[in-house]
């Protein structure tokens, strides 16, 4: 019996359960041939990311690829014609079986690069919240049903190519003399209506998809002309989500007793949830739901991307680098800021003696490359006469064998630590300029960080000690591009800059291009 004759023998129970099966094949034939175009039609879309992101047992293979351009490459238009190619496979049930096995070993290689194990999951995108189980297995899993159930035959153009085998002669196994050249041709293959009907019974699904893909792309068009371009410079610029593809190089480093250091530091401000919002009163807790632990990883993942390789930050941090580190993510390393003052709506007071000794053991512990004095720490205590405690904190690091530095917002507590003989491994020194609006009012309102730019910078360049500059862009009032050629020209060895992650690829490339141009630097490199 044909295969086509066995589907009339079926029972009004079993029908329904082979037509829900060739709806749920072409359900998935459809997110195939979807993801296909999707990414055929992104420009310069990559799967490098999606490898390089892998942690599980070929986590190395799948980071090899995304490392070799021409690998990579064939990877992804691999990727790109192999979902198109098994999402029409599916949908129209053309070489079902080939199309089904080809989707369940994609699937288990997208699977098996990010798994949503537990630590595993953090910065790869998703519409939810998996444990285990996520998109992929379940499609591995209907498609291996589906594997077991001909459906191709039932309802697709499988049904035809099976039409065709059956009515084709059997071989004779004797000799047959070659037919003259008037032989009649063989007469046409008869399929029955119904055997047809089956057979393009899902093509309308294809033309709804070709329906639905040109009105999204109409409507996506629409968008750009009518959205994009009616925002505000502002809007656009915030939005400018700048991909790794236009990264023009990796930033360069210096060294600090021993120690490589990228040119730009990442500043821990925004990622631990500090923020200065001035009179805005909704930012610190926008900044703090922004960057959930995910985020944050996320976010530390793409600036070593970009050559930065090292965090400024404080010792709340501290478990989340750890975790960083253990989940094996990434490298970065990390400067912590050893703060000794507790804030309260009286102003600041200095903490006991041990509680800020026990943070800057913390900071060590918890692995920190180098610690410095944050710089209202060493502001209040230079200020209010009171160099021990900071001497105490210096010997403190050194002792442990780490690097160390001090901070300071006011060019004056700098000034009186050379004074009292202190020699740090290098200085934190806020430095930017006074062209911006709010730095025009002469009353202090979180809008002022470094007092004297001009008497900062020319005593700066007198100290033998590399200059990690911060602040340089006025907390947000000073555009990148002026607050980073500002620092550098005037002696910065290093810029601490907090950047979110959608300014980050454009924020490296700023400091690539002034690095690598015209700046005038006044004061000699010294690391």
């Amino acid at each position: 019996m044909s295969q086509n004759a066995a589907w009339g023998t079926l029972g009004k129970k079993s029908l329904v359960q082979l037509w829900m099966l060739v709806i749920l094949r072409v359900a998935i034939g459809w997110h195939f041939l979807y993801e296909g175009f999707a990414k055929l039609y992104t420009p310069g879309w990559s799967s490098a990311s999606y490898l390089e992101l892998s942690r599980w047992i070929f986590a190395d293979f799948f980071r090899a690829i995304a490392a070799n351009p021409t690998l990579l490459r064939i990877v992804d238009l691999l990727n790109i014609w192999g979902l198109i190619l098994i999402g029409l496979g599916l949908i129209v049930g053309l070489f079902t079986r080939t199309a089904t096995v080809a989707g369940m070993l994609l699937l288990l290689l997208y699977y098996i690069a990010n798994p949503p194990l537990v630590g595993l999951d953090f910065a790869v995108p998703t519409e939810g919240s998996y444990l285990v189980v996520n998109k992929n297995l379940v499609e591995f899993l209907a498609l291996g049903v589906l594997l077991f159930f001909p459906t191709g035959a039932f309802a697709g153009l499988d049904r035809l190519l099976a039409a065709r085998k059956t009515s084709k002669p059997a071989k004779s196994s004797v000799k047959q003399e070659k037919p003259a050249a008037t032989t009649v041709p063989a007469p046409a293959i008869d399929f029955k209506r119904r055997d047809i009907i089956k057979s393009l019974a899902t093509l309308p699904f294809l033309g709804a998809f070709g329906y639905a893909l040109a009105k999204q792309k109409q409507w996506k068009s629409w968008e750009e002309k009518n959205l994009v371009d009616a925002m505000t410079s502002a809007s656009v610029k915030t939005l400018d989500i700048t991909s790794l593809g236009e990264l023009k190089g990796q930033l360069p480093t210096g060294t600090i007793k021993g120690v490589p250091f990228s040119r730009i530091i990442l500043g821990g401000n925004l990622l631990s949830g500090w923020a200065h919002s001035r009179d805005l009163i909704y930012v610190s807790d926008l900044v703090k739901a922004y960057h959930h632990k995910d985020k944050i990883f996320a976010t530390l993942l793409l600036a070593e991307k970009c050559g930065v390789n090292t965090l400024l930050t404080n010792p709340i941090l501290c478990t989340i680098i750890d975790e960083y580190w253990k989940r094996n993510i990434g490298k970065i390393q990390f400067i912590s800021d050893c703060a000794g003052l507790n804030y309260t709506a009286e102003g600041a007071s200095p903490q006991p003696f041990d509680e800020y000794m026990d943070r800057i053991k913390r900071a060590i512990d918890h692995g920190a490359v180098a610690c410095y004095i944050q710089g209202e720490t060493a502001d209040y205590y230079m200020s209010n006469g009171k160099p021990d405690v900071i001497a105490k904190a210096l010997q403190l690091i050194r002792d442990r064998g780490v690097i160390t530095g001090i901070g300071a917002h006011r060019i004056e507590t700098v000034k009186a630590c050379v004074d009292a003989g202190f020699a740090p491994d290098f200085w934190m020194k806020t430095m930017h300029h006074h062209n911006y609006w709010s730095a025009q009012n002469p009353t202090w309102h979180d809008n002022m960080y470094c007092f004297k730019p001009e008497e900062t910078i020319a005593y700066m360049k007198t100290l033998p000690q590399p200059l990690i500059a911060f602040k340089v862009m006025a907390a947000g009032a000073i555009h990148p591009s002026d607050g980073f050629r500002y620092a550098f020209e005037n002696g910065a060895d290093f810029i601490c800059a907090g950047m979110y992650d959608f300014q980050m690829v454009q924020d490296v490339n700023i400091a690539l291009d002034i690095l690598n141009g015209d700046a005038m630097k006044t004061r000699t490199w010294r690391a």
